[in-house]
């Protein structure tokens, strides 16, 4: 026979179990309650292996309820702190299916509420979120049925937004170069070809045209110092070519390298 020689609160949601044997047990106050475990009590192997193997599992259940207060969890994020927290395979199997049949655990509940968090707050396009609830362990019918959600007008929406505020960002370059960037931003977002040229159409881009010269001015002044070591013509050429890039009309471009070299004379 064994005798209960301590029981004290642990760090946690559980009890620190110690046993004359030695042994210390972390169970929950569930499992501590349902054996009306105390101090002095006396158990068998029996009854010590029965409480063992329910302990492990109550406890990796009351971590999980404790991961769930927060927030909406994944299978595998489940799994995952499960593992983390040194809860064995077998139980985390058991604790993950009791909690689906409690309905606390869905992971097309989990897309669902995903998405439509993304739609309200963020500035990510399908093809970023389908990675992303990929990478948290949805099977492919659960993303394609939460992904549903974000089609069409949402989509475009998203999108416009992201873009007029990136945009903010792109003053003191070239009309083109900033449509370019614009571009590839909602591209890196993860929002289709269609969609960009959309968004693209609809963007109001009349400010920076009107700021083009002064953003001409600005680059071409860096440029021009930045290859003053080379002689004249090679010079002309390089700043020619890096101001084509950056999407200026050759006219403009011209016209600036012409007073430059005017005023250096």
């Amino acid at each position: 026979m064994l005798t209960v020689i301590k029981i004290s609160q642990g760090r946690g949601p559980y009890y620190k179990v110690e046993f004359s044997n030695g042994e210390t047990l972390r169970l929950s106050e569930d499992t501590v309650v349902r054996h009306r475990l105390l101090k002095g009590q006396e158990l068998d192997e029996k009854n010590l292996a029965a409480i063992k193997q329910e302990g492990k599992e109550d406890l990796g259940f009351q971590l999980a309820l404790n991961y769930l207060s927060y927030q909406l969890r994944t299978e595998k994020e489940i799994r995952t702190y499960l593992r983390d927290h040194e809860i064995a395979s077998e139980d985390q199997q058991k604790i993950v299916k009791r909690l689906i049949e409690l309905e606390l655990v869905d992971d097309l509940v989990y897309g669902e509420s995903y998405i439509r968090t993304q739609m309200r707050l963020g500035d990510k396009g399908p093809r970023v979120l389908r990675q992303k609830l990929k990478q948290k362990g949805l099977k492919e019918n659960d993303i394609e049925q939460a992904l549903d959600l974000y089609v069409g007008e949402e989509q475009a929406r998203v999108a416009l937004q992201t873009a007029k505020k990136a945009l903010r960002k792109f003053h003191h370059t070239s009309q083109r170069e900033a449509q370019q960037k614009l571009q590839q931003l909602l591209m890196t977002k993860g929002f289709g070809g269609d969609i960009s040229k959309t968004i693209l159409a609809e963007i109001d881009f009349s400010e920076i045209e009107e700021q083009e010269n002064e953003a001409l001015e600005l680059q071409g002044e860096k440029l021009w110092r930045k290859n003053q070591r080379f002689e004249p013509a090679k010079r002309r050429q390089k700043v020619k070519q890096s101001l084509y890039q950056k999407g200026f009309q050759l006219d403009q471009i011209d016209s600036f390298i012409r007073g430059k070299e005017a005023a250096d004379e």
